[in-house]
Formats: C-alpha cells, structure tokens, sequence
C-alpha cells in the first residue's frame, strides 16, 4: 500500500503526491483492491485552483492519523476533475441525486463496483460549522459498511437507477419558438438589474445563458436581451472579478456586486467572456469592451501558454492564502505610486481600512477618458510590483475543450477588434491540439501534460473543436479546417452517438467509466457537448446545404424536446435551435476582404459566412452564384437576398435583417 499519484501528470493530483494516504489513481487497479480487501472505495475529486481542496488537503489528507484512518477503512482515489469531467459529473450528479448540494471537494463512498452510496463536499477535521469532522465520517462509513451494507447496496442500487435515468435523453418535438420565448423570459426574471447577473451571491458569469439572450436579442428584437448581457459584462470588467493590473477574470464573485472574486483564474471563463466581447463591442462599440478584450489577451499569452495551447487554470493561493497575490494595502500602492496614489485613487478606490478582509481588491468606478495612458502608467508599475510577489500555482495541463473554446473565441476577438495576429494564434493553437491530442481515429484526447496524453476525449472535447474549425474555415476559407471538422465529427458519431439523435459523453470504447455511460443536454460554466453538437450540425447546414445536416440537427434538438423543463438549463441547445431556423449565411464572391471582414465581424452570432459562389453544393441557396465577381449575398430560408457590393451597405443589410425579425419569429 502506497500513495501512487507521483505517477499521475496532473497538477493537481501531483499536489497530493506526498500526503500520507495511499491515494490511487482512477482505474480498475483501484476498484479490484477494493474487492479483494472488501472494503469501499473514498473518492475525492477536486481540481488545482480550488481555495477548499486546498484547504481540506492541508487539514485533513496531510494529517497522519486521518490518513491512517482513510487507508484503514477504504481504498482511496483521487480524481482531478478536470482531467476527468467525466468521472465528476457521474457523482456530482448522485450527490445531487442524494439531495446535497454540490461543491468541491466532492468527497463519495462507493462500492467497489464503483456505485455510490454517500456523498457530501468539504468536511473539516473536527466538528465545526454545524459539520461533523471527517474522522467521525470516515469511522461512521466503516461501521455501516460492516454491520449495515445490505442497506447501503440497496442506497447504491437507488442512486445507481437515478444516474440512468438521468442519463436517459426525453424524446419530443424539437424546441420551437414558444419554448424559446419561455425560458427567455425566465431568465430575464432572474436577471439583477442594478448589478447585472442573474441572483444574488455569489455570481457566475453564466455565459452559456448570457449567450443564448444574445442570440435571443437578435431573433426576436427583445431589447432586454442585450440589455442584460451589456450589463453583465459592463459591471463585471469593472468590478473586482476582474483583474485590473494583469487582465483575465476570475471564476466567480463572493458576493453581488462582482467585487471579491473567488480568485481562480480559468481558461474557459476567459475564453467564453472574451467572445462575448467581441459580440457586444460589434453591437456597440465602445473603449471598454476593447480595452478588456486586448488586456485577456495579453494575460493569455503572457502567463498561459503551455505546449501551443493554453494551461487549464491560475490558483485563488500564494503563499497558503486566498488572494494573497491580488490584493493590496493602501501602504503597498503609496509606495508604489508615490505622488500619483491620489490621482489613481479617483479612479480605483483605495479606502484606508481596505474593501474585503482589510486589504483593497481593484475595482474601477469611472468611465474611460482622457486619463487612460495616465492610468495605464500606473496600472504599469502597480503590475511590475506585483510580478515581484509568489504567483500563485499554474495548473499547466492543456485541455482540449477549453482550448478549442480559447480558439473560437480569438477568431471572433480578432476580426473585431482588428487584431489579425488573433486569428493567426488561433490557428496555431489549433494546429498544436490536433498535433498533440489526436488520435488516428479523427477523435482528439481531453488532456495532456509535457507531450502526455492523460485522459482520452470527450463528447466536449470533439464538438468544441468542430466549433473551432468551423470558426477558423469561415475566417480563413482554408478548406483544410472544414475538412478537420468533418473528420473529427465522423469520429464523434461513430464512437459518441447513442444512435438515436444524443451522444454519450464518453466514447463506446471507455473502459474504465464503472456505470452507466452518461448524457446530458444540461449546460455547467460551458456550454454542454449536444448543444454544441447541436449548433454545429446547424452550422454545417447552413455553409454547405446538405440536408442531412440539417437532419441530423433535428435529431439532436428533438432527443431531449419531450422534458420543456429540463431544457430551461439547456440553453445551449436551444441557441441551436434558434441557429437552425434562423440563421443567414452570408456569401461572399471575388476579391472582396472588406466585405469578408464585415460579415465576420457581425453582432449577430446567427451570422455565418462563407467564401465561395460556383462550388457551392447543389442544396446550397448560393449555387451557382458567379464566383470571380466581387458580391455578397446574404441567404437566408433557403433563399438569397440582392447582390450587396460595398461593406457598409452589407452592414446596413445585416442590421435590417436582424431588424424585420425582430417580433414576428416567436409567433412562426
């Protein structure tokens, strides 16, 4: 018996490496020592930025007498959440089920067939908070799993029904627009209009409902879809959750007017806001979007870049404390700043007694002027005194999924904000996953470190990086990325598809997933695996005119339409909806760039584009359009408008199109 995670490559399982428990890595090694021993299994699954991982690592799996209590009674596995997502939402889901609310660290009981029969989060290590301490759980579990167990199979057994019939898609009719209008509606209801967001404390960005609102905006005209999202984003890249001085936002905010982040850094987060900053700056332009946008990027490619790609994420700790990188004292900036402190001050607030826990978080409380090369000079040296501090762990692991969203999402950054070495560092991220995640099949692995695959693909890794390529196709009109995405999407329907319009979240050939093979429309932080399969089948539609993509759509939106309610936490998928009915392809013929670069650079993200005129296919609306003559033709429904020759024209008639929609499509 030892603790094997310094095999692992995982950051965050590498954390662990040396805790006097005799943690297993994820796999059957595990579960067949569990059987030969007759003992369960105690699965803790956390990830390398989470502040309370942290926290019950040092508390309790670093204490001898805990461990000795864990290794006594259990066969131990640490899992990395998002190296394995999977594994994760399998148990996140029967905690849920258990009627407990989820977190990290999420600590499970199971048996050693790997059925879960308990579940809870954090535990501190004495009785505190209203919690039992972990050393009573751990010796309460190994009592009831000697002198109990026929009871705690019979709660597996009950536990394991709920994750299949979780995991079963609810056939109906595809969403329609009456749908659509009902969960916009409820999300406007939720929305807090003072601080933007939805709710109170603490706030989420939320970008995959904030997305669909978007879309929303454009489809029906509900000016209140863009109002929020404008809100949100307006308030965040203000508020504290954003970082100031070396750019990124951070996962969350402890509170609900987005001052106190929860201090983590994540790649996907950052992703997903910086393509809804390109949308609104396209919507109305304006120095804040673009300042923002530019300074993410900056963060990006200054603190995140790892093999190609990007790393997963930036710790909440330095030094054993929250924040302890980020924040400041009124003392600390003075002596930075020296005569400029007051003048920085009118801008950023620097109270005495600090703005959480005594220390200052930056917020800015101004508009933009002409002060910013003044601000941007302190800003300068406030982050050159910080580079001197202990940075928080980096979690250096590069991930498909979140990566292929980075990728998207630069694409659209790029054309918008007229940043073409954007799109360029697009392409060679890109380029580096495929080199270093795929697999001969067409599919691309989840994870890997220092050249190592450590985790194979995903449903979300393989719809994530079709969206990129089909980014990357309309941007460039390399014919290679729309041939990368119909690679990597035969792949992800002979491996992921249930065969009957849904896809499995793991492939048919997993083998060490111990129930059943999970499926789920239900968007988290990032938009879920079928709905952007979903969309992606949409968008194939719509550039090539085959109508087997559009079938195959339909057949995705349709295998979760028989349950409205619970596609109130789809909202990616409904976006995919809306994409198929509504979206315009526009096609754009001869030397024409600034044409190109306008239909790109639209608001509207039911706008595609396409290079193209006499290749088109047949089914295409396009076809047979002259393709030497420099033209733009907006199509739509299976029809294309008038020939548009000069940018601002094609811009007034993409705002008109969106105009004449506006009210009517609801009703269709």
């Amino acid at each position: 018996m030892r603790n094997r995670l310094g095999e692992a490559s995982s950051p965050y399982l590498l954390q662990h490496k040396d805790n006097p428990v005799h943690w297993h890595i994820w796999g059957e090694e595990a579960f067949a020592e569990a059987r030969a021993r007759d003992v369960p299994v105690l699965l803790s699954i956390g990830y390398a930025a989470c502040h309370w991982c942290h926290v019950m690592a040092h508390e309790s799996f670093e204490s001898p007498a805990i461990a000795a209590l864990m290794n006594e009674h259990f066969v131990c596995i640490k899992v990395d959440r998002e190296e394995r997502p999977d594994i994760d939402q399998i148990y996140m889901t029967a905690l849920q089920a258990m009627g407990q609310p989820g977190g990290w660290p999420l600590t499970m009981a199971l048996t050693p067939e790997g059925a879960p029969f308990w579940g809870g989060t954090y535990f501190p290590p004495a009785p505190r908070f209203g919690q039992p301490g972990f050393p009573q759980v751990l010796v309460a579990l190994a009592r009831a799993w000697a002198q109990d167990r026929e009871r705690l199979l019979q709660s597996a057994a009950a536990f394991g029904a709920a994750l299949g019939e979780a995991a079963a898609p609810r056939p109906g009719d595809p969403p329609g627009p009456a749908l659509l209008a009902a969960v916009r509606g409820a999300f406007l209801r939720g929305v807090d209009w003072e601080q933007g967001g939805l709710g109170g404390a603490p706030k989420f960005p939320n970008i995959p409902v904030f997305r669909f609102l978007w879309a929303e905006y454009f489809r029906t005209g509900e000016a209140d879809c863009a109002r929020a999202t404008h809100l949100l984003l307006e308030r965040m890249s203000q508020g504290g959750i954003y970082d100031h001085l070396g750019g990124g936002y951070a996962r969350y905010a402890t509170d609900a007017a987005w001052l106190v982040p929860h201090f983590e850094k994540m790649l996907y987060d950052n992703a997903l806001i910086l393509e809804m900053l390109a949308l609104a700056q396209a919507d109305r332009p304006g120095p804040l979007y673009a300042a923002r946008a530019r300074e993410t990027v900056g963060w990006l490619t200054r603190d995140m870049r790892a093999e190609g790609a990007f790393a997963a994420s930036e710790d909440a700790d330095s030094e054993g404390e929250e924040g302890r990188f980020y924040v400041w004292s009124r003392a600390e900036i003075e002596a930075v700043l020296g005569g400029e402190t007051e003048f920085f001050a009118r801008h950023y607030p620097l109270p005495a007694a600090g703005n959480w826990e005594g220390k200052i978080i930056l917020e800015r409380r101004s508009g933009f002027g002409a002060e910013e090369a003044r601000l941007a000079a302190c800003r300068a040296r406030l982050l050159a005194a910080r580079e001197k501090r202990v940075r928080p762990g980096r979690d250096d692991k590069v991930l498909a999924d979140w990566n292929a969203l980075a990728v998207a999402a630069l694409v659209k950054a790029g054309v918008v904000f007229g940043e073409p070495g954007w799109v360029r560092l697009a392409a060679e991220v890109f380029a580096a996953l495929r080199a270093g995640l795929g697999q001969p099949d067409g599919r691309i692995a989840h994870a890997m470190r220092q050249g190592r695959v450590s985790a194979a693909g995903l449903l979300e890794d393989q719809a994530a990086m079709i969206r990129a390529a089909l980014a990357l196709y309309q941007a460039t009109g390399a014919a290679a990325y729309l041939g990368a995405a119909e690679t990597i999407l035969a792949a992800a329907e002979a491996r992921f598809s249930d065969g009957a319009g849904a896809f499995f979240t793991t492939a048919d050939d997993a083998a060490d997933v111990f129930t059943p093979r999970g499926r789920s429309a239900q968007d988290g932080p990032t938009p879920s695996g079928i709905g952007m399969m979903a969309a992606n089948y949409a968008v194939f539609y719509h550039l090539t005119g085959r109508d087997g993509y559009r079938a195959r759509a339909e057949a995705a939106l349709a295998a979760y339409g028989g349950d409205a309610r619970a596609l109130a936490a789809a909202p990616s998928l409904l976006l995919a909806a809306g994409l198929l009915a509504n979206a315009a392809c526009v096609v754009v013929t001869g030397e024409a760039e600034d044409l190109l670069e306008t239909a790109l650079a639209a608001a509207d993200p039911a706008v595609l584009v396409l290079r193209g005129g006499g290749e088109l296919a047949p089914g295409h609306p396009a076809h047979g359009k002259p393709a030497g003559a420099r033209a733009a033709y907006i199509c739509q429904a299976g029809m294309c408008g008038p020939v548009v020759g000069e940018a601002a024209a094609l811009r007034a008639a993409l705002r008109r199109k969106a105009d004449e929609g506006h009210g009517g499509r609801d009703r269709d």
